[in-house]
């Protein structure tokens, strides 16, 4: 005899549902990568990717946040040495490490 017993599932951005949570996930990555490649789409297989690369992907971001800051710092430096008449911008200091 079957009787009815209770589980846990999860649903992904479409409202479909998986069994995991690490596969709701890979689906909303994979949605939001669309269509990759010929035929069927490699976004599944990169979306798993990207989640098993997470931590590295987030500190690659947050580096890349960093330099945005630098950049826009330089800019800034540059365009105030121009109104002063001087062509050597001063860099911002660096943190180590």
């Amino acid at each position: 005899m079957i009787v009815a017993h209770t589980g846990t599932g999860f649903f992904d951005r479409k409202g479909n549902f998986f069994k995991t949570a690490r596969d709701a996930t890979v689906s909303d990555l994979a949605g939001l990568l669309g269509q990759i490649g010929e035929g069927e789409s490699l976004a599944p297989g990169i979306a798993y990717m990207l989640l098993e690369r997470r931590a590295e992907i987030e500190r690659l971001f947050a580096e890349h946040d960093r330099m945005l800051e630098e950049e826009a710092a330089v800019k800034a430096a540059r365009e105030a040495a121009a109104l002063d008449n001087d062509n050597v911008a001063k860099l911002p200091s660096r943190p180590v490490g």
